[in-house]
């Protein structure tokens, strides 16, 4: 059968272009590969299916163009992949297209948020004919061999005779090692490693792909959903198997990966193989991964860094215990401080530090303790992101039970927390002082770490003008006379923020709102298409 997989993503945080093509022709953008429909792709190929991937952060490939080829083609089966909650408003946009051009064609919808909202999403967009729940690799091939009558597909939500049907739960499958390689090179893209900073901080032009050692966290921290989709668990795939992939990729000419694991930094035993693995083979690809700052696994950041490790993210989220306890994060400022000290002793090049800001209960004393926090922590990098509540966490039943969010008219929406909880400090507070500590922090970390800061300056004037470097270093200190460089206004799509911020007001609007603004933005879009 003939399948095309679609990778919906938030037009505003699209890749952005990347100073051309590669050598192989293909479009180069910064930004992560769709690795969800790339092993869907290598799954139904190997299973004697076609297989046509499209992924919306190219600009060759329009909405149209994809609606075009399925009028042309008309596969059998279109999947949609997407997952948050900012990206389903555009997967219900584009399923109604799809819809508009063939009345036939199945459509099914897939993703952690759809997985969490299931049967909601099937009442609410009449177009999709099927909402796959968890793991998709052996649920697409069950559901292609039994497309007319899906009744005995575990994992599908879908209708019959006008009523919804929720078929049993998928079995959580363990066996990881049993699936192939993604597809990486269907896709016409090449993608190019970049820092999560509110300026295109690329890391290198070399091949970039992402890849998957293992699904899920044990963890519950309040704002997450992650345990929810994996239903509490965590499994891996064979230390043999990812040094096989690591051979493959490295075959292929990629030169770094970042695992996309929700925590790399479990079962010790498990990382050494792989660590000794990647240096019994020789020099190796550069590669990243993030996880808990009180990972059992952290006498092993030596050999990680031996290994090619270039880069470790942690989820630190605030500089305040009590915050760290109201989202119950279940770890001290003390793990913190010594997760991030020993990382950069080990030789790990770039350690970055994820934060929340506008934490329910959080005060000015505890904000402006995050930021000092953050100053005095020999991090690389950061960034400071509002906490938002969304459904499938505990902080959204949470809110239920406080009356703040509504189930049955809130949950395909995204709210800052600060918008609709009294407890946390008003937007416009939280603004101002992440303002002021973004400046604290740079004085401090070229005061007190002088060279730390010229070594990651100078990593990013390979690949950035020198102005814009430059300009990253003043930005704090000029206020908002100085405007935004061109660099900065490109970030915006990559991370940034505001626009962080204004995704949560999408998921409010209208559908007839949000389709008129979206076909504005894809008139927009057309005229820096390549080739235009």
């Amino acid at each position: 059968m003939l399948v095309f997989l679609i990778h919906i993503r938030d037009p505003q945080f699209y890749a952005v272009p990347a100073d051309g093509r590669a050598k192989n022709g293909n479009l180069r953008i910064m930004g992560f590969p769709p690795i969800g429909i790339m092993s869907l792709s290598a799954v139904l190929k190997r299973a004697g299916h076609e297989c046509v991937m499209f992924d919306q952060a190219n600009l060759e490939t329009p909405n149209q163009v994809i609606i075009e080829q399925i009028r042309i083609r008309r596969p059998q089966l279109v999947g949609l992949s997407f997952l948050s909650t900012t990206s389903y408003p555009y997967a219900k946009i584009l399923a109604r297209q799809i819809r508009a051009v063939d009345s036939k064609v199945k459509v099914a919808v897939g993703g952690a948020f759809a997985t969490l909202n299931a049967q909601l999403v099937k009442m609410q967009c009449s177009e999709v004919d099927f909402v796959c729940r968890g793991d998709g690799e052996q649920l697409i091939l069950d559901l292609l061999e039994q497309l007319d009558n899906p009744a005995a597909v575990a994992g599908l939500t879908w209708t019959r005779d006008g009523q919804v049907v929720t078929n049993p739960d998928r079995a959580i499958e363990r066996n990881l090692d049993q699936w192939p390689f993604p597809d990486r090179e269907s896709l016409a893209l090449d993608f190019i490693e970049s820092m999560p900073l509110d300026v295109p901080a690329v890391l290198s032009m070399d091949r970039f792909t992402t890849m998957q050692a293992s699904r899920g966290c044990p963890q519950h921290c309040v704002f997450c959903d992650i345990p929810s989709f994996n239903q509490g668990k965590w499994r891996s795939r064979s230390h043999q198997h990812v040094l096989a992939e690591f051979k493959h990729l490295k075959e292929q000419g990629y030169g770094a990966v970042y695992f996309v694991d929700d925590h790399f930094l479990l079962q010790p035993k498990r990382i050494e193989a792989i660590c000794n693995g990647l240096i019994d083979s020789g020099p190796t690809i550069h590669w990243g991964c993030e996880g808990r700052v009180d990972s059992v696994a952290a006498h092993l950041y030596p050999l990680m860094a031996k290994a090619n490790c270039r880069t470790v993210m942690f989820g630190i989220e605030s500089g305040s215990q009590k915050v760290l306890d109201r989202i119950e994060k279940d770890q001290t400022l003390k793990e913190v401080e010594t997760a991030v000290t020993n990382a950069k002793r080990a030789g790990i090049e770039i350690v970055h530090g994820f934060f929340v800001v506008g934490s329910p209960g959080e005060t000015v004393a505890d904000l402006r303790a995050t930021f000092d926090f953050a100053a005095r922590l020999p991090l690389d990098t950061f960034n400071f992101n509002r906490l938002c509540v969304y459904r499938g966490t505990p902080l959204w039943n949470e809110y239920i039970r406080r009356n703040l969010v509504d189930e049955d008219r809130d949950w395909f929406k995204f709210f800052k927390c600060s918008e609709i909880d009294s407890s946390c400090l008003p937007g416009e507070v939280i603004n101002r002082e992440r303002s002021a500590g973004f400046r604290r922090i740079f004085r401090y970390k070229l005061l007190h770490y002088p060279l730390q800061t010229i070594r990651l300056l100078r990593r990013f004037t390979r690949f950035m003008p020198i102005r814009d470097v430059v300009h990253l270093i003043l930005k704090p200190f000029l206020g908002q006379r100085s405007g935004p460089t061109a660099a900065e206004t490109l970030s915006r799509t990559v991370e940034h923020a505001e626009l962080k911020d204004s995704a949560a007001a999408l998921t409010q609007v209208s559908d007839a709102m949000f389709e008129r603004a979206l076909a504005e933005l894809q008139a927009a879009r057309a005229l820096v298409r390549p080739g235009s």
